[in-house]
Order: C-alpha cells, then sequence, then structure tokens
C-alpha cells in the first residue's frame, strides 16, 4: 500500500473546513483462515490501514519493518499458537494492543488473555459494530500513548507563546512565504542569524499547515552531546549502550504525523547526515541498537545560521542532503534591517514581562526608544527581549527609562556595520556616544524640556538644539507607552497637542493622540501602543 494511500485528511474542530492532516492507524490481522481475514479487510479498511500475516512468524517480521497500532490475534492457529505469539509481539513493543480472537468465550480465557498483557478478546462469530468499537477504541489509547510519551519527553522544555511581530515589508513576505509553504509537505530549510525567531518561523508553519493537530518536535541539534544525538533522533532498544536500560523513542518516532524541527543543521556529525538523509528519502528509520526498520511520515524543517555551501566546500556537510533540505529556503530578516519594527516588538515584550513578573509598567521612555533604535542588535530579537526582561524585572517606576537599559547599549556602542571581530570604537566615537547618553538622560530628567535640560548641561539651549539636529534626533519625539488610561473623566483638544502631530495628556491623566492641523483627537484606552508619532512643527 502507498504512502498516500496510508494518509487520511478530515476536517478538523475548527469548523474552517481545512483538511487535517492524521495518520491512518494500521491495524495487523492475524489469523490462518484466509476468509477470516479477508472479512477483517472488508470491516476496517475504511478507517484503518490493514495487514495481514497467516501466522506467527508472519506477524513478527511485519513488526519488524512496520509501525502497527493494533494487533488482532487468532488464538487457535496450527503450527505456533496464538498464546505463544502475544509474548513475542509484546517483546517487539509492549504498548501495542493486542485484541485476542478466539472460538472459547469462558471466562477463563478473558482472564489468562488479561494475565498475558492483551488488551481484550473478541468470541467468534464477532458482531461487526463490537470490533469496530474495540479497534477504534484500541487505536485511541495507542495515540494517546504515543502523545504522552511525547509530552514526557517535552515536559522539560519551555515553551515560549510569543508569535512572530513585526510589519516591515520584509517581514510581511516572510508571512506570505509561511502561507504558501504550510499547505505542502515540502522540506523547509530557515537560514538566519541567531535570534531572529526561526522556531517561531517553524511552528507558524507547523500551525498553518494540515498537520497542525499533530505533534511539533523541536531538536537544537547544536546543544546536544554527540555521543547521545544518534539516539535522540533515532531511539534506540533496550542494551543498546551501557545504561539502555528501556527501549527509547527517538525525535523522528515522537513527530510521526507531524513536523520534526532541526535546529542548527549545520552542527550534525557527517556519520549522523547520512543517516538522516536515508530518513528524508526513504521516510524511515532504524533505531539504535536494532535490527527492524520503521517507517515514519514526518514533514521536516530545518534551520541554521550557518553558510552550508561553505560547509560544503570545506567537506563538513554533505551536498546531497543540503539539495534534499533546500527544497524551500526561507529567510528571516536580522533585526538591525526592520528597525521600524522596535516599538511594535518592545511593547509586545513589556506586556509579556509586566504580567510574568506581575509589575506596572507601562512603556519606554523617549531617550530609551532613541538608544534601541540607534543599536545595531548583534543577537536580533532574543538580545531584544533579554534587555526588556532585564528592564522590567528591575524597573522601580512605570516607564522604562535611558538610565534602566545597560551602558554598552545607552551609548550606542555597536555601530550600524560594526560586527564581531571589527574594529572597536575609537576614542572620539565613543566620547560622542557618551556625549549622546548624557544628553539624553539630562532631556528625560527634565520630561524632554530643552531650555531646562541645557541650563543643567551648561550650555547654551541653541547649542543643545544643534546637537540633536546633528544626532537627527527631533524634537518632542514620543516614546512608546502601554499603560491603561485611568478614568473616563477628562479629555482633550486637537489645540491642546504641543505640535502639530503628537500626544496630549487630558486632565484625568489619560493620552490622547490626535492631529492638530484636521483638528481630528482620539482617545488612547486599553494598553494602546503610541509610538513613533511623528511630530513637526
Amino acid at each position: 500500500m502507498g504512502t498516500q494511500e496510508c494518509i487520511r485528511k478530515e476536517t478538523d474542530g475548527a469548523g474552517d473546513g481545512t483538511a487535517a492532516y492524521r495518520p491512518r492507524p494500521v491495524v495487523l490481522a492475524i489469523d490462518d483462515e484466509p476468509g477470516v481475514r479477508e472479512s477483517l479487510q472488508l470491516i476496517l479498511q475504511d478507517e484503518f490501514e490493514v495487514l495481514e500475516a497467516p501466522d506467527g512468524a508472519a506477524a513478527v517480521a511485519i513488526l519488524g519493518t512496520r509501525r502497527v497500532d493494533v494487533a488482532l490475534l487468532d488464538v487457535r492457529m496450527p503450527g505456533e499458537p496464538g498464546s505463544k505469539v502475544l509474548p513475542r509481539i509484546l517483546a517487539i513493543d509492549e504498548s501495542i494492543p493486542v485484541i485476542l480472537i478466539t472460538a472459547d468465550p469462558h471466562l477463563r480465557m478473558a482472564v489468562d488473555a488479561m494475565k498475558a498483557g492483551a488488551y481484550d478478546y473478541l468470541a467468534k462469530p464477532w458482531d461487526v459494530d463490537e470490533i469496530l468499537s474495540l479497534v477504534r477504541e484500541a487505536a485511541r489509547q495507542r495515540g494517546m500513548e504515543r502523545e504522552l510519551r511525547y509530552l514526557r519527553a517535552e515536559f522539560d522544555r519551555t515553551h515560549g507563546f510569543d508569535q512572530l511581530v513585526g510589519r516591515h515589508p520584509k517581514m510581511v513576505r516572510l508571512y506570505e512565504m509561511i502561507a504558501q509553504v504550510a499547505q505542502t509537505h515540502a522540506t523547509v530549510l530557515v537560514t538566519a542569524e541567531s535570534g531572529t525567531g526561526k522556531e517561531l518561523v517553524a511552528r507558524a508553519i507547523h500551525n498553518q499547515s494540515p498537520r497542525r493537530a499533530q505533534p511539533f518536535v523541536a531538536v537544537n541539534l547544536a546543544a546536544i552531546p554527540d555521543t547521545l544525538l544518534e539516539s535522540e533522533l533515532f531511539g534506540h532498544e533496550k542494551g543498546a549502550f551501557t545504561g539502555a536500560y528501556a527501549r527509547k523513542l527517538g525525535k523522528f518516532e515522537l513527530a510521526h504525523g507531524g513536523t520534526l524541527f532541526l535546529d542548527e543543521v549545520g552542527s550534525l556529525r557527517v556519520d549522523l547526515q547520512a543517516k538522516l538523509l536515508r530518513a528524508l528519502q526513504e521516510r524511515e528509520i532504524e533505531r539504535l541498537g536494532g535490527t527492524r526498520t520503521i517507517q515514519v511520515d514526518v514533514r521536516v524543517i530545518a534551520a541554521t545560521n550557518a553558510d552550508l555551501r561553505q560547509a560544503i566546500r570545506a567537506r563538513a556537510f554533505r551536498e546531497d542532503l543540503y539539495y534534499r533540505l533546500h527544497v524551500v529556503p526561507i529567510g528571516v530578516p536580522p533585526l538591525r534591517e526592520r528597525k521600524s519594527d522596535l516599538p511594535d516588538l518592545a511593547a509586545h515584550f513589556i506586556r509579556k514581562y509586566s504580567q510574568e513578573f506581575k509589575k506596572d509598567v507601562r512603556g519606554l521612555s523617549r531617550g530609551a526608544l532613541l538608544a534601541l533604535a540607534g543599536y545595531d542588535w548583534p543577537g536580533n530579537v532574543r538580545e531584544l527581549e533579554n534587555i526588556i526582561e532585564r528592564s522590567v524585572a528591575l524597573a522601580t517606576r512605570p516607564v522604562i527609562g535611558l538610565d534602566d537599559l545597560p551602558l554598552d547599549l545607552a551609548m550606542n556602542e555597536v555601530t550600524p556595520g560594526r560586527g564581531e571581530g571589527e574594529v572597536p570604537l575609537t576614542l572620539k566615537e565613543a566620547r560622542d556616544r557618551f556625549e549622546q547618553a548624557y544628553v539624553l538622560r539630562a532631556l528625560e530628567r527634565e520630561d524632554w524640556n530643552q531650555s531646562r535640560a541645557a541650563r543643567g548641561l551648561g550650555v547654551h539651549r541653541n547649542t543643545l538644539i544643534a546637537r540633536l539636529a546633528a544626532w537627527g534626533f527631533r524634537r518632542g519625539q514620543p516614546g512608546i507607552n502601554v499603560r491603561p488610561v485611568a478614568g473616563d473623566g477628562g479629555s482633550a483638544t486637537a489645540a491642546q497637542l504641543d505640535t502639530p502631530r503628537g500626544i496630549a495628556i487630558g486632565s484625568n491623566g489619560a493620552y490622547y493622540i490626535g492631529d492638530r492641523n484636521n483638528n481630528k483627537i482620539r482617545k488612547v484606552v486599553n494598553f494602546a501602543v503610541v509610538a513613533w508619532v511623528e511630530t513637526r512643527t
């Protein structure tokens, strides 16, 4: 039976009419009578893939090469009886539900079957509805056990609920690519710098695909020791190596029917690259220490921050594996190329960690936003999240200010185009960065009143304005606010705006945003984000 025949598409419970991908459960019918096997085939074939075996030896051979979810075993067969075949089946996979078929429907038979490890038994002649109900229940239990193994394997893993955030044109193109590739089963290679959210892209593809009801299993290949990597990916049999006291399913088996995300695939050992290539080509694996081939139905999404073509030239990565992975390439832009998304990302992380730490942190000040915009973000979104998390955790005020940010970021130590291994800042550049940070802190202390800030700095106001213009800072450039409006009273008018387009604060302390030229004004409510509003005079 072909692979496509083993796949059933059903409409999921969401009611959106989208086909949900589910592999058909596999039932193995073991009976010496061809007529019985044919009857079982006719009864079960609409819901299950049915394999047939005339005796115990043939059944054991099938179990060595195929995944089986439920076994139907005749007790009385010539040669090796079912009572002898049962322990051999359970020795291969003790979690397979085995339903015994018997012409002796006595209580003692049921008790003996349960003691031997059988799931249940059926008495001949059987009722069609009874056998369908029993096989369905056994297959459902098998699926729940597989899901439980997956959940146990992922128990120690921290799952974030962050979603892709951003409206930059490069991100819009990324969303379009995700939507297109999600509807296929093609292998995807995500290439991006570290910290850009490669796993979020993989999860987005999985969640929009027909496989979304099945497991999503993520593996960081660079984080697993070489000695354990093969066992983690492909599993191992009991006694395969010292300390292997029980059989363990690998990530490929845990992801059966779903998606397997292989992060840092460029770090995979060359010998394991060959096994991965076989798994991708043949859709089958072998457990470490095992002798049987196991078929798997997995959609693979790989990711790397390395240049795989360069690795191929250095003979560190197989060229045939590269082309097998590089079916649909997807690139994720680094944060420095989409800085217009900084306000949305900052607001997103502030809300997240304000709730997590139960702190009343409402947003970023103007100086803090300017510092974020001037930074080059070598660690990308992960670095931004880390900075926001630390700032929220240590914040003593509702608004995160410039002095709450790390010193190197506040001074803009990393300049555009300056990466790892490059020449550090010159003395003049470092002095200029320090001056920027110092002036911005003075402006924040005076709520961006330039006259008072200039007096505090001991310079003329025009000198301060000239310095800000040279640095590209506009007068009255706003910050980002995610605080709820307090109270319903109070109001503001467009005429009260300090600039033609900007923000005003009503008598109740609520924020208002509007356009004075068009005499339009509206109140900002419910954690609305007020960010990057132009305030041209």
